[in-house]
């Protein structure tokens, strides 16, 4: 998305449209995947396709029940959307990190967020479609608050506190890069 204003209808529905495509290519893509086919690694130290959707696990694991409560409480306080969408320095970088191609710019996983094992079962897959459907709930929530005035801790960085905007915006990015790295795997091409 670019730095200019941009209306909080049309981030929110960009948004959506990700997570709606998301789903579709974790539907016909992943669902129908063998044991095996999930977790075929690629090489040694790379990830599977199970992996992957793990790691997008986890991270939703940290970030969901956190946007959660933040979206309640400004329920709660009464907030009222904002026109426009509204973007942190901190949190343009965070999002502008995840758009870097992993060629360009390979990333390491902090070790709570990397996969816990080399065999994981099939239910990873419904687990990460159900992360997609609530982080889609979230984001229609999202729309009736002001997500500019929400700050969410950074799990990794305690101290930062970006908006919800760039949270929303950067964990969208987050599972784009994580899925096409999924389906490199599967496609047998080189990963990062």
């Amino acid at each position: 998305m670019s730095q200019t204003s941009l209306r909080t209808v049309d981030f929110f529905d960009a948004l959506s449209a990700d997570i709606t495509r998301l789903r579709e290519i974790t539907q016909r893509r992943f669902r129908p995947l063998t044991d095996d086919q999930l977790n075929r690694r690629p090489g040694p130290g790379k990830w599977s396709v199970g992996q992957c959707l793990e790691h997008l696990n986890i991270v939703g694991g940290r970030y969901l029940p956190t946007i959660t409560r933040k979206l309640q409480q400004a329920k709660e306080r009464g907030s009222t959307p904002a026109e426009t969408v509204r973007h942190g320095f901190i949190g343009r970088k965070m999002t502008e990190a995840m758009r870097t191609p992993p060629s360009q710019k390979a990333m390491k996983s902090p070790q709570q967020y990397a996969p816990s094992g080399s065999r994981l079962p099939r239910t990873v897959v419904e687990v990460f479609i159900r992360q997609l459907d609530e982080l889609e709930g979230l984001l229609a929530q999202a729309r009736r608050v002001n997500a500019n005035a929400i700050r969410i801790p950074n799990p990794i960085i305690p101290l930062l506190y970006p908006r919800l905007t760039d949270v929303s915006e950067m964990l969208v990015e987050h599972i784009k890069r994580h899925i096409a790295q999924a389906e490199r795997v599967l496609d047998g091409k080189p990963t990062a």
